[in-house]
């Protein structure tokens, strides 16, 4: 589904990433491969090392902190504030909505629009999309959208496709009304048919979590997880992501009447190092253009990926100059979705710690 915007603009991005740091290779005897195995999947990977939340904390606590910053270092003020977005798959509670609860923990006025939207790999290009619809409205000039996920706590230690890709991380992005003509074009996509090749099948109320869910087994492939635990089924991810990500982005480029080279980058999810290296060859755009270093220094944060991108490697070019980018997310739902945008001279981009 195509959607067009005008008039709006991102003037902020903060990402919150964990203190805490856990290294490949101290896990590496955690699996049931040999440790010669193992190492030659991190270089393949590029994996290194991640962000994991402390045992407790979660994603609201993430980005209560980066908002608190941004409100004691007077990058934003709370009654500008006039709808906050929460993305994300790890709420606090099946309900209250999480949004409503940072709601009060920011002290914010009533008069403003609180909404959780249920989404991963592609939820800070969903987020951005219903943030711009939302500035569409004659009564809301500014909107705070949070995106991240701890879902360090429902991965397996033991599950070798899944662990050593998994953080934890959340960002803050401000976006508000301009008065000049500002373009954006995106477009999403959905294959519900294929939902389950990413899911944790325990925990909800189809399955709810008990003795039986949690009992560990070993998969055909030696990854020992319990139902409690995220599932992926690897090799189908990544026929999806080689068939149908560049046939959307493409199909961007040619509705704004654009061609690759005039894009300054490629700002994707980064699940690992190997999938967006083959995704630049299938785009045939080189490396420098479509950076692939944030799961090797972070870890997958699912959607918050993206913002930690454009902070980590774009900060010093975004606080001073605009850039022309292709914003891309992809993965559970099976949901891709990408925008055309102009982003830049920022108020902040930056990474802090919590």
């Amino acid at each position: 589904m195509l959607f067009k915007f005008k008039n709006a603009k991102i003037s902020g991005v903060l990402t919150i990433v964990p203190k805490n740091v856990v290294k490949f290779d101290d896990e590496v005897n955690n699996y049931t491969f040999s440790p010669k195995q193992t190492l030659k999947l991190k270089k393949i990977m590029g994996y290194e090392e991640r962000r994991i939340a402390p045992s407790g904390v979660c994603t609201s606590d993430l980005c209560e902190y980066g908002v608190k910053y941004l409100f004691e270092n007077k990058l934003l003020k709370k009654d500008e504030i006039d709808a906050l977005i929460l993305v994300t798959q790890s709420p606090d509670y099946y309900m209250p909505a999480t949004s409503n609860i940072l709601h009060g923990k920011l002290g914010l006025k009533e008069d403003v629009v609180c909404m959780d939207i249920n989404q991963g790999c592609c939820g800070y290009i969903i987020g951005l999309i219903q943030s711009f619809m939302l500035l569409e409205q004659p009564s809301i000039k500014k909107v705070l959208l949070l995106n991240g996920d701890v879902l360090s706590p429902k991965i397996s230690k033991k599950d070798r496709n899944s662990c050593p890709i998994a953080g934890d991380g959340a960002s803050v992005t401000v976006l508000e009304k301009t008065e000049y003509s500002e373009f954006v074009l995106a477009d999403i996509k959905t294959d519900g048919a294929n939902a389950m090749c990413l899911n944790i099948p325990a925990g909800g109320f189809r399955m709810p979590c008990s003795a039986e869910t949690a009992v560990m087994k070993q998969d055909e492939c030696g990854n020992i997880r319990s139902l409690n635990n995220l599932v992926m089924r690897g090799d189908d991810v990544f026929n999806f992501v080689m068939t149908k990500v560049p046939t959307q982005i493409e199909f961007l480029l040619k509705e704004n009447n654009m061609t690759k080279e005039e894009l300054d980058y490629f700002v994707c999810h980064q699940p690992n190092r190997f999938m967006l290296q083959k995704l630049a060859d299938k785009l045939e755009v080189n490396y420098e253009k479509l950076p692939n270093n944030i799961v090797e220094k972070f870890g997958n944060s699912s959607g918050a990926t993206i913002p930690t991108n454009l902070c980590y490697n774009f900060k010093d070019e975004l606080l001073n100059k605009t850039l022309k980018v292709c914003l891309s997310g992809f993965g559970i739902g099976l949901t891709w979705a990408s925008m055309l945008i102009n982003i830049g001279k920022l108020d902040f981009c930056e990474i802090i710690e919590y």
